[in-house]
């Protein structure tokens, strides 16, 4: 009988999306229930590829830096493998374990992320005037990076869980923005603006999607465009970047050093790029070369092919991650893999957007790319989660 629930147990063949009845302009997703498939090839293909990519401009961008500081080429090398290893192993589990047990952890993992960004306050290792890491035998943990995971899992639970008040701005939309803005605060104190705005850009998408109040969504926009100017108006080193951005000529040697040798890197590739290993800028040229602005090195030794072919990764990667949530077998699937796959697309244009001039300097790090042991196993942890989703959402094909 049309409308009557299906038996428990029982899912219905994948379909196209259903669309509830709109409360504003967002998504208002209900995924369509499927027969569990198997692995989506191209989420799993472009995962893998932008994960070579990366490990192999690691390498290549920072050997000379490495080499300088440790007498060893591979330093950053050997590091960042190890992080794949680790980021491989999360991928797995979190791939055969039902993310549905993840609802489990809502709760105890942003009470840990809370934790962690108030710990690396009193513990944390102080690098260019920022606090951003606590020290473990060795390694720097990035409790940033835990944040944004734990923050995907707690909206998603929170959306589902009250889904039907998503329209009401007190009960349904308002806690997560609060939230959120605990989060956002204590990343600050670090501080770290560009953690904050993909924090706020994450909770933004998973409100769209879920279906949040068109009104309610553009408030918060305009209220947050003054709020980011004060934020960057009361530090000078933020304003200066914004100078550097809108006029990197005017002083070349300063504000608009990083801009500039990030433009001539990407620009001097052309269309296949130096060679591998042969770029000139990362002989302490251009800053953050391994990290922040590794794309910019990508350009130069890969060319616009190479950088091209990153970019076609990242939509890939987006494209399969987005018609994972669309057919995920229950809400809560549906909104942590939209979440998921903001987050990544969200830092991956944030970054590319910066190299290439478009965006002033955030310190947005590039995911599957960038030097860093943290961002790289939690990219790799939230691909499993995604690979999952996928999987119990029927035909992948």
């Amino acid at each position: 009988m049309v409308g009557s629930p299906a038996p428990a147990g029982h899912r219905r063949p994948a379909g196209d999306l259903e669309r509830a009845g709109a409360t504003g302009a967002g998504l208002a997703l209900r995924p369509a229930r499927s027969v569990p498939g198997r692995v989506d090839p191209l989420l799993l293909l472009s995962s893998f590829g932008l994960l070579t990519i990366g490990l192999v401009m690691v390498f290549s961008a920072s050997s000379v830096q490495a080499w300088t500081e440790t007498g060893d080429p591979l330093y950053y090398a050997k590091r960042q493998f190890v992080g794949v290893i680790l980021g491989l192993a999360a991928l797995f589990v979190l791939y055969r374990v039902d993310y549905r047990r993840l609802r489990r952890l809502a709760w105890p993992g942003l009470a840990t992320a809370v934790v962690l960004l108030i710990a690396v306050l009193f513990l944390g290792r102080e690098i260019a005037g920022a606090k951003r890491w606590i020290p473990l035998g060795g390694w720097n943990l990035q409790p940033s990076e835990v944040t944004k995971l734990a923050l995907a899992v707690f909206l998603a639970h929170w959306l589902d869980w009250r889904r039907p008040e998503i329209g009401s701005f007190w009960r349904g939309y308002l806690p997560p923005l609060l939230i959120t803005g605990v989060l956002f605060g204590l990343v600050m104190l670090e501080p770290d603006l560009g953690t904050g705005l993909t924090l706020g850009a994450l909770t933004a998408v998973m409100l769209f999607a879920a279906g949040a109040n068109g009104f309610h969504l553009g408030l918060t926009g305009l209220a947050a465009v003054p709020a980011i100017f004060v934020l960057i108006k009361v530090e000078p080193y933020r304003w200066r970047r914004i100078i550097g951005f809108l006029d990197p000529w005017a002083d070349p040697l300063g504000t608009g050093f990083q801009t500039i040798q990030s433009l001539l890197a990407v620009g001097s590739g052309g269309l296949f790029g130096s060679g591998l290993g042969q770029s000139r800028q990362k002989y302490f040229y251009l800053p953050e070369q391994h990290t922040d602005f590794i794309f910019g090195i990508v350009g130069e030794e890969l060319g616009f092919l190479g950088a091209s072919l990153v970019v076609i990764l990242f939509f890939l990667y987006c494209w399969r991650g987005l018609r994972a949530a669309l057919r995920a077998p229950d809400f809560f699937g549906t909104m942590l893999a939209a979440g998921l796959t903001g987050l990544v697309g969200v830092q991956a244009f944030l970054n590319i957007g910066v190299v290439t001039g478009l965006l002033p300097v955030t310190g947005i790090t590039l995911p599957f790319l960038s030097y860093g042991s943290s961002s790289l196993v939690t990219t790799l942890a939230a691909t499993g989660v995604l690979l999952n989703i996928a999987r119990q959402g029927g035909d992948t094909s």
